[in-house]
Formats: structure tokens, C-alpha cells, sequence
């Protein structure tokens, strides 16, 4: 007589779960695995579209402004990107005079230039020399080395899925006209999303929509808040040690601290390029350590302040998701990673079987 086993034991005594589980997380896997390859092979389009909703979001305030005008909201929508057009073009128009004028006294100061960068090229050449002295290995053994090259190299990793240069261009010049559909479309699309839900659920999913929303504008309007703070402060203290360009370069300096991790690195760059030749060895200490400092100190008390609450992401999730973002889309993933990781909390928290992992995101 056959004894029944007990209910989710093998025949080992090992626990099998209910009739089905495996099937349903092999199912589950093969489902992520196509999405995570749609993303990867796709990240141009669906870098755009990002970037897009992102600048929709900040710019919906300003629809709803001219609306309270009487004016019809495509009319607004349609105003509301040529201003930020024509931002655009102010910017890139005076980033560029300033650039030009910079490329115009740079023979002032070429020499110094070229002097650093021999002394950096005769380091190199020292470095490689002794990395020849190594024994090579014999003809028999070179015959059974297997010669390994890498891949990809740290700027191919950043640059990875844009593709040549008319490409970006090509798809960046769906910007205006995507943000402009999403803005007049806002409460279309809104209505159009939440209707693809059950009727029990259209609630939450507008509830969703909503907090997704907030949470978009409140990161790009605090890191446009801390950006102009950090560009203020990098600007007077470039003016303090007279750098050359210190008006032209300290808001770019400030504005690339905001990169997550390679923020420090970003922004010594432009100092240190106009500087070459015009500091000395002290000011250049002095150079980094601020430069540090103010970058520590928006990171650890500007952004818990203003996006903190509006996040509520802890340190290990935003750590894991810029690792996982860079990784998976470059430089552009570093820039998309917490907002990304920020909408899937939201979206975690409104679906039942999905709290336990917003909770392990959260703070």
C-alpha cells in the first residue's frame, strides 16, 4: 500500500511548494530576461522618451499657468516648448561665445600646456618601458598563451547604445515634438492609462500615476536647485583663486557635480583645464579639497533635505541601482537611475504582492 507524501515535501524532504511554483518562476524569469533584453538593445528610444517625460513633467506647472489665461492647453503646450527652445539656444549660444573667446587666449597659455602634458606623456612612456622589462615567454610558449583583450573600455561603457553621432541627433530631435504630445495629451494619456486597468484597480493606478509624477518634478526641479547652488558656490571660489573663465566655468563645474559618483571627477575637469599654467601647486590642493568638500556636502545634506522626502529611497538601493544603471546603460543610465528606481518603489507600494520589496527599497 502506497503511503501519501506529505503536501510540498519530495521524495528527498526537500520543500517543493505548491503544484506550479516552479513553472510560474521559470515563467517569471523568461519574462524579465526579455524585458531586460528589450531595454538593453532599445536604450536610445527608451532613453529619449525618459528624458522627454522627465522634461514634461517639469514643464507641466508651467502649461497650468497659462491656462489659468484662458489660452487653450495645446496653445500653451506649444509656447511652453518654444520658451524652452529658445532657452536652449540662449544657452548654447553663450556657452559657445564664452568657449570661442576661451579658444582665442588659449595661445597665451599653450606653453604651459604643452609642458604639463610632456611631463604627463614622459610618465607614460617611463611607465610602459618598465612594463616592457617583463620576460617575454619563448616561442614553444607563446604558442600556448591564450591572449585575452578587454572588451570594451570605460569610455565605451559610458558611451555604449548611442550609437554614431548622427544617430543621437536624429533621435534627439524628437524631443521637442515628444514633450509637446505629452504635455497637450497630459490628461488624455492619464485617462487613457488608468482605463487599461480592472475597474477595483483604477484607483490606485491614478493614485500611482499621480505620486509617479510628483516624485519626477521633485527631483528635477531639487537637482536644478541644488545645480544652481553648487554652480554659485564653485563660481566664487574659481573667482577667489582668479581662474581664468571663472563665470563661464563654475556653472559647468557645478552642474556636473550632480552626476552620482563621477560628479567630483566631472567637475575638476573644466577648472583644471582653464587652470593649467594660472595656479600653483597650493591652489590646486585647495581646488580639490573644496571642490570635495562641496560635493560631499550636498550629497549628504542638500539632497536628504530637498528630495529625501519626496524619494524615499535608502543608500543601498541608490547605490545598487546607479551600479546597475551604469552598468546596463552607461553614463545616461547614472543620470536615469534614481528616478527610475524612485517610480518603482512608488509602483511597489501600490501592489499588494510587491510591498515587501518597496519596503527593502525604501528608507
Amino acid at each position: 500500500m502506497e503511503t501519501a507524501s506529505a503536501p510540498g515535501l519530495s521524495d528527498s524532504g526537500t520543500i517543493t511548494g505548491p503544484r506550479g511554483t516552479s513553472r510560474n518562476w521559470s515563467q517569471t524569469i523568461i519574462a524579465a530576461g526579455v524585458v531586460l533584453f528589450f531595454v538593453y538593445t532599445a536604450e536610445l528610444v527608451l532613453a529619449i522618451l525618459l528624458f522627454s517625460v522627465l522634461l514634461a513633467f517639469i514643464l507641466s506647472p508651467v502649461v497650468a499657468f497659462l491656462q489659468t489665461l484662458r489660452l487653450p492647453r495645446a496653445l500653451a503646450s506649444a509656447i511652453t516648448v518654444i520658451l524652452l527652445l529658445a532657452l536652449v539656444f540662449a544657452a548654447t549660444y553663450v556657452s559657445y561665445s564664452q568657449a570661442a573667446s576661451f579658444v582665442q587666449d588659449m595661445p597665451k597659455y599653450s606653453g604651459q600646456i604643452r609642458e604639463e602634458l610632456g611631463k604627463l606623456r614622459q610618465k607614460a612612456e617611463r611607465f610602459e618601458s618598465n612594463a616592457n622589462v617583463l620576460p617575454q615567454p619563448s616561442e614553444a610558449e607563446s604558442k600556448n598563451v591564450i591572449t585575452v583583450r578587454t572588451a570594451s573600455t570605460w569610455t565605451d561603457v559610458l558611451t555604449h547604445g548611442f550609437g554614431s553621432v548622427s544617430q543621437v541627433l536624429f533621435a534627439v530631435s524628437f524631443v521637442p515634438f515628444l514633450v509637446y504630445f505629452m504635455l497637450s495629451w497630459q490628461q488624455h494619456v492619464r485617462s487613457a492609462t488608468v482605463m487599461l486597468f480592472r475597474m477595483e484597480n483604477r484607483h490606485t493606478a491614478y493614485t500611482t500615476l499621480g505620486l509617479i509624477a510628483k516624485m519626477m518634478r521633485s527631483f528635477m526641479v531639487g537637482n536644478f536647485v541644488v545645480g544652481v547652488f553648487m554652480s554659485l558656490v564653485s563660481t566664487a571660489i574659481f573667482a577667489g583663486l582668479r581662474l581664468p573663465f571663472f563665470y563661464f566655468v563654475g556653472p559647468i563645474s557645478g552642474f556636473f557635480s550632480l552626476v552620482p559618483y563621477l560628479g567630483v571627477l566631472l567637475a575638476l575637469i573644466p577648472p583644471m583645464i582653464v587652470g593649467v599654467g594660472q595656479l600653483a601647486s597650493g591652489d590646486v590642493i585647495v581646488l580639490v579639497i573644496t571642490l570635495l568638500a562641496l560635493h560631499l556636502f550636498s550629497l549628504n545634506l542638500l539632497y536628504p533635505k530637498i528630495l529625501g522626502h519626496r524619494l524615499q529611497l535608502n543608500p543601498l538601493a541608490v547605490t545598487i541601482s546607479l551600479l546597475f544603471w551604469g552598468w546596463f546603460w552607461g553614463a545616461i543610465g547614472l543620470v536615469l537611475a534614481i528616478p527610475i528606481t524612485g517610480a518603482v518603489k512608488i509602483i511597489f507600494d501600490h501592489v499588494r504582492p510587491l510591498k515587501p520589496y518597496a519596503a527593502w527599497l525604501g528608507d
